[in-house]
């Protein structure tokens, strides 16, 4: 396992009730009502936020890999995450599916960018063999 060596920021949030709670951070800038998948209740779930906070990041990493091309993101590049809850085996797990949109960028130069941002997005990392994740890049 890699230990960081210099961190660059913490989120910090409070969260009571679980999936029927609330979660606020520390700063006040996140403070949302939590409800289980699928439930008419509201507010958002885990899966939605996780979806959320994957996709930001991959956007960064992408924009990263782009730097390093000299190149930039087109303002309306996009990923749509889809992050699924499911059992096997009575076991909870996780799949996720991230569908990437390049508009304007070669599929070749498209597809560099979507691989090198699977290596280098924190989120990717975390999740690496762990759970099955489907990237596809949009036509």
């Amino acid at each position: 396992m890699t230990k960081i060596d210099k961190v660059l920021y913490t989120g910090r949030t409070h969260t009571t009730g679980g999936r029927d709670g609330f979660s606020r951070s520390d700063d006040s800038q996140l403070d949302i009502k939590l409800s289980p998948p699928g439930s008419t209740h509201a507010g958002t779930n885990p899966e939605q936020l996780f979806a959320a906070g994957w996709s930001a990041c991959f956007i960064g990493a992408m924009g990263l890999a782009a730097g390093k091309r000299k190149l930039r993101l087109p303002e309306n590049a996009a990923v749509d995450a889809e992050i699924d809850l499911g059992t096997t085996d009575g076991a909870y797990l996780l799949q996720a599916r991230l569908k990437i949109s390049l508009p304007g960028i070669e599929p070749e130069l498209a597809r560099g960018l979507v691989e090198e941002a699977h290596q280098t997005c924190p989120y990717s990392k975390a999740t690496r063999g762990n759970i099955h994740v489907d990237l596809q890049i949009a036509a």
